[in-house]
């Protein structure tokens, strides 16, 4: 059919689609002698109800589906014929004025825009690499120890130290009141871990064992509990015991311990290696990813459909009324949360998806098999047994795409950075992982 397409705004088209009368009616006819065949009702036996009663009961419904049907088969030849690829579901209005035996409708859609990215060789990009050194590796066998750490009481002439594990009754009031969480007995907590605010460890470090202190404490403005944030309370606490912290020792013991085939300090210390350089590797590529993708979206020219940054908002609406419920707050699904909470993110989604889909179309960065087995194999080298975490990838299509997702991405990270102009920048492996250094 002869297709007529009509530029509005922007990304907007309109097709007019024109359907014979006769041959809806007669697929409404054919559809309700398929249902006679089946149809129960009262009074009559299943398959021998007359066709005007089927017609009277059902007739509306059936026309209702036949037009849907038949309208949206017309709309996607006519999008075919034209070439167009259809963001979103298209607005469809019935048009008065059909020539007679005909019936018209109006389709108002959005198409996919153009992409335009420019000359990718003035993009600048900042590369960083990091590298595990010994320090890390110490970091990390102080962390397995702390881990495994036993505790003995102190002496009762013994303050309380960093590291030690102290007992304590404490009870806070504000204006006089005691406040819900401001009291406990038997609270156990690491001394200068940081799992108490700073006025309450520095209150109880030096105390010992039957020794109680008052002082004042400053609830942050940001404080999780809000009904005392940015409040000063008066609290009173008493050590009742005190424990000292025993780390074991870096030995063959130790490394046997952490499952340590040789059971050898080198070994183990060769393990926590390649895992933290397995680790590394993820953490920088996901860095240098961000970096590339801001690059590309600084030189891409298009315009976004709005269909898609709406469908993009209630994805991101959806994910936040989720996370929501699983924190247990009560009637999440009844949250009004604004749109433009969610719209930066949504049009920076979609922009980025149009851009990476039309790099990947024009040099063909597709994910191969190879490149997908590989990437499972490196997930997977990090577990007990690997051969079972990579059948659960390929076990089903939807952690397969997920995987491939990220391969593809992987691939347009490494095909700009091949173009772009890589500033590379050393940083800590500290700094890396978003630790002190």
């Amino acid at each position: 059919m002869a297709v007529t397409v009509e530029n509005l705004e922007k990304l907007e088209r309109k097709i007019t689609l024109s359907l014979p009368v006769a041959s809806i009616q007669s697929e409404v006819d054919s559809r309700l002698k398929r249902l006679a065949r089946t149809v129960k009702m009262d009074g009559f036996r299943p398959g021998k109800v007359p066709m005007s009663v089927v017609a009277q009961r059902y007739g509306y419904s059936v026309q209702y589906e036949v037009m849907n049907d038949k309208v949206g088969e017309a709309f996607a030849q006519a999008a075919n014929e034209a070439n167009l690829r259809v963001a979103g579901q298209p607005r469809i209005t019935e048009k008065d004025g059909a020539p007679e035996g005909e019936v018209s409708f109006d389709a108002v859609f959005e198409v996919f825009p153009e992409v335009k990215i420019g000359d990718l060789a003035s993009a600048e990009v900042e590369k960083v690499s990091a590298e595990v050194n010994d320090a890390a590796i110490d970091k990390t066998l102080d962390i397995l120890r702390k881990q495994r750490r036993t505790f003995a009481q102190r002496a009762k002439d013994a303050g309380a130290e960093d590291g030690d594990r102290v007992t304590v009754d404490f009870e806070g009031k504000i204006d006089g009141e005691t406040f819900a969480g401001g009291k406990a007995e038997e609270f156990q907590f690491l001394v200068g871990e940081g799992q108490m605010l700073k006025e309450f460890e520095d209150a109880v470090r030096g105390l010992k064992a039957g020794e109680s202190k008052t002082f004042p404490l400053a609830f942050p403005e940001d404080y999780h509990g809000k009904e005392v944030a940015g409040k000063t309370a008066d609290f009173l606490v008493t050590v009742n015991k005190i424990e000292a912290a025993h780390l074991p020792e870096v030995n063959e013991q130790f490394a046997k311990s952490l499952g340590i085939a040789d059971g050898t300090v080198d070994g183990l210390r060769g393990d926590i290696r390649t895992n933290l350089e397995r680790e590394v590797k993820f953490r920088l590529q996901a860095r240098n990813k961000q970096a590339v993708m801001d690059a590309l979206v600084s030189k891409a020219e298009l315009e976004l459909p709005n269909a898609s940054v709406q469908a993009e908002i209630g994805r991101l609406r959806d994910s936040a009324v989720a996370d929501l419920k699983q924190r247990g707050i009560k009637d999440a699904d009844k949250a009004e949360i604004p749109e433009d909470v969610f719209r930066p993110q949504a049009e920076r989604r979609v922009r980025l998806g149009l851009v990476v889909a039309e790099l990947v179309k024009a040099n063909k960065l597709e994910a191969t098999p190879e490149q997908l087995k590989a990437h499972i194999d490196e997930l997977a080298a990090s577990y007990e047994k690997p051969e079972d975490v990579v059948r659960w990838y390929f076990s089903d299509r939807n952690r397969l795409a997920d995987v491939e997702a990220v391969v593809i991405e992987n691939n347009v990270t490494n095909f700009v950075l091949e173009k772009a102009k890589v500033n590379d920048k050393a940083i800590s492996f500290d700094d890396l992982m978003g630790a002190q250094a």
